[in-house]
């Protein structure tokens, strides 16, 4: 074995151990962000956010008393409505929750804990794709198993950049380090490959640009997708309070301190319709690539056509969300849709449907 041979092995050692210890950190903020949420429960805010929310909306429709004058020389009180600002047609005036900590110094405490574990796995994990990288000299993209961890790198690094832009989204940092985990385990027992040389096909610059726009899309596509799926529970909650009825002790431990359903339709739609245009990209990318590789820009591929309903998928629901008879639970089931077809464009295709993109067994 020669030098470079035995430092390249070295490194895809390297990166394997990193990626090893990335979960294990990922493990730690799972349970920091199990105590924020405890012990947020346990407060006063978290057990009455419900009532507190009730309360407001009742003030904000109450009355103004102001005295007035009369002949006789004494007052009268009248009643006055209050004005206050209404929220969209169809939408509830519903204050965001608390958060996960609800407005306790422990919950908190253990919330930013579980954020800088979350910073450190990152770090850790992203220094194990730069060395699965420099083992096989090429972007770390060629198999399942690369992608996989690249992609979950990625999904963290934008929610730590929504973070950094002071953006409310610290409620879905549990079920973020939850699907990472789930993600990395499924990556490093069925998916893994061991490093090795792309096939001919794969030689090209077109693969940075193509390859690296689909993962940042599936990783922005995802966060839209936990934000959807919140959105569609927490709706249900709101539902329930305005037609007088008792949610269950889940929905007031947990769904009362979410972001309002306003709120989280809006971060939503926001996040799907920003990374839309990057998917049209990539969707053109990948045909001008297969052009230069196979001869031809479209062939009805496995992989193109599960591309191109996702694309049809997302833009369905963006027209859907843009009309005001689709806006709410509608365009957000058309959302958990195309979600679905991107998650089965990834692995189902990959796993189970044989095409010119099937490359390293998986």
């Amino acid at each position: 074995m020669n030098l470079a041979a035995a430092t390249n092995e070295n490194l895809a050692h390297t990166s394997n151990v990193l990626i090893y210890s990335s979960m294990a950190v990922y493990t730690l903020a799972f349970f920091a962000h199990i105590a924020e949420w405890v012990f947020g429960s346990r407060s006063k805010v978290g057990r009455t956010a419900a009532a507190l929310t009730t309360e407001e909306a009742a003030a904000a429709a109450g009355t103004v008393k102001v005295q007035v004058a009369t002949k006789g020389g004494g007052t009268a009180v009248l009643e006055k409505p209050k004005v206050i600002t209404r929220s969209a047609a169809g939408s509830r005036d519903v204050p965001d929750g608390p958060g996960a900590a609800g407005g306790t110094f422990k919950g908190d405490l253990y919330g930013r804990m579980a954020v800088s574990l979350t910073v450190l796995a990152f770090l850790v994990e992203a220094g194990g794709v730069v060395a699965r990288a420099l083992s096989v000299q090429r972007a770390p993209w060629g198999n399942m198993y690369e992608f996989s961890v690249t992609f979950s790198t990625v999904a963290v690094g934008a929610y730590l950049a929504l973070l950094a832009l002071k953006k409310n989204v610290r409620w879905m940092g549990l079920i973020l380090v939850t699907a990472i985990l789930l993600d990395l385990g499924l990556a490093t027992t069925v998916l893994y490959t061991s490093s090795d040389q792309l096939v001919p096909a794969l030689h090209s610059y077109w693969l940075w640009i193509h390859v690296s726009t689909a993962i940042i899309c599936g990783a922005v596509f995802f966060i839209g997708g936990i934000g959807t799926l919140i959105y569609l529970l927490r709706d249900s909650y709101e539902n329930k309070l305005a037609n007088g009825e008792e949610p269950g002790a889940f929905a007031h431990s947990v769904l009362s301190r979410m972001p309002s359903a306003s709120t989280l339709d809006k971060f939503s739609y926001r996040i799907n319709a920003a990374v839309f245009p990057l998917w049209t990209f990539t969707i053109i990318a990948g045909a001008i690539w297969a052009g230069d590789a196979w001869g031809r820009y479209w062939g009805w591929d496995p992989k193109e056509v599960w591309s191109f309903i996702t694309w049809v998928a997302y833009a369905c629901y963006l027209h859907a969300r843009a009309t005001a008879g689709w806006k709410g639970r509608k365009a957000a089931y058309l959302a958990l849709i195309a979600f679905g077809c991107w998650i089965f464009n990834y692995y189902g295709v990959n796993i189970f449907v044989t095409g010119k993109h099937s490359y390293a067994g998986v």
